[in-house]
């Protein structure tokens, strides 16, 4: 896989760009807030159509302006594919694979295939729980692109069944089952019963994925985590609200409903959708401590680092591509055994974009494959 152009109208502050990848390694040199960060972002954007710094895509709109595109021309199995992706509010988004409108967002997605590593990302452990969900999510949906209509699915009855727990709280108030059922709350009480139906297999199936995706990452992430460590184990496991293990989706499921009946009450009395996907949690364990508590700031990089590169080598199994690598100002962050490490690791095949504010942390041997371009206010400098 192989990204050989991108093209950008009115995105963040870049007014035009249309630019060309010659090499397998790109570095993107420039001061802080010239625009380096969000070449990255448009090319992580093509792949999952989401990005960790905006909550709505109209913010990677051009101010003052109406709307923006991003566009990309990639080399995937020997043939060049074309995406384009029109952000105009308040319309939906129209995004086109060689022209022809796609209106799922698997069939987008499920061209190019990228592993982003920030700055953000090195803060990923002492972060929210919602931080290690999105990045779950996000690596699932390199390898399931119709994994992401499923996280959509979710989040679509999850709120329906929010605002029914609302206005039900609104109109009847809360007394249990008996007192609400006189008032006409017993036919609320079955269509609750009808979103807990549908919830419970929805969540099955996320919660299912995300403890297969994990199960097999963490046995790769094991052995880079020892090989940059040298004398410490990293375990990780998923943490769900149901307290259960990696089943199958019907248990899952079954599990699932029985816990949604068993707090119905307490839901009512909230207003809210207790336990699900959108609760859950990813723990991660060094020589059988938990990390998020007692690891320092060195061994929480390096368990990041090792999820990442396992990123890479799962994702190449799963659909034999290897992915794009984006590497956004990170080096400055990571001490000289994990650069080394990484700047290692990073082999012949696998594309790479990299910002930085120069060249300083990387070695002659390593830039002599390197383009570096120049950025500045948005634009390329040229020499």
């Amino acid at each position: 896989m192989f990204l050989k152009k991108l093209k950008l109208n009115n995105y963040r502050n870049y007014e035009s760009l249309d630019f060309e990848f010659s090499k397998n390694k790109t570095l993107f040199v420039g001061k802080n807030a010239q625009g380096k960060t969000n070449l990255l972002e448009a090319v992580y954007y093509l792949s999952s159509l989401d990005s960790n710094r905006i909550k709505k895509d109209k913010e990677l709109i051009k101010f003052e302006s109406e709307y923006c595109s991003i566009g990309a021309e990639v080399l995937k199995t020997g043939t060049d594919i074309e995406l384009d992706i029109l952000i105009n509010p308040p319309k939906n988004k129209v995004l086109k694979v060689n022209g022809i409108k796609k209106n799922k967002s698997r069939d987008f997605v499920r061209v190019l295939s990228t592993v982003s590593f920030s700055n953000s990302d090195l803060l990923l452990l002492r972060g929210d729980p919602s931080d290690r969900r999105k990045w779950l999510d996000n690596a699932i949906c390199q390898i399931y692109p119709a994994y992401l209509d499923k996280i959509n699915k979710y989040n679509k009855i999850r709120l329906q069944k929010a605002n029914f727990l609302s206005e039900f709280q609104n109109r009847f108030g809360f007394g249990g089952i008996t007192g609400s059922a006189g008032g006409g709350g017993g036919s609320n009480y079955d269509m609750l019963d009808v979103y807990n139906v549908q919830l419970a297999n929805s969540s099955a199936n996320i919660m299912y994925l995300r403890m297969k995706f994990l199960s097999e990452l963490k046995k790769i992430a094991k052995e880079k985590h020892l090989s940059i460590s040298k004398d410490e184990e990293l375990n990780i496991e998923y943490e769900n609200t149901l307290s259960a293990g990696f089943l199958p989706v019907s248990e899952l499921s079954t599990l699932c409903y029985e816990k949604l009946n068993e707090i119905k009450d307490e839901e009512i009395k909230k207003g809210q959708c207790l336990i699900g996907p959108h609760r859950d949690d990813i723990s991660f364990f060094i020589n059988g401590n938990d990390a998020k508590r007692y690891a320092s700031q060195g061994q929480q990089r390096t368990i990041v680092l090792a999820l990442k590169l396992s990123e890479l080598d799962i994702i190449q199994e799963k659909i034999n591509e290897m992915p794009v690598l984006l590497l956004d100002d990170v080096l400055a962050e990571l001490d000289n055994l994990r650069q080394n490490y990484l700047l290692e690791t990073i082999k012949d095949g696998v594309q790479t974009i990299i910002t930085s504010v120069d060249t300083l942390a990387f070695e002659e041997e390593f830039l002599k494959d390197v383009e570096i371009v120049h950025i500045e206010n948005g634009k390329i400098k040229t020499p």
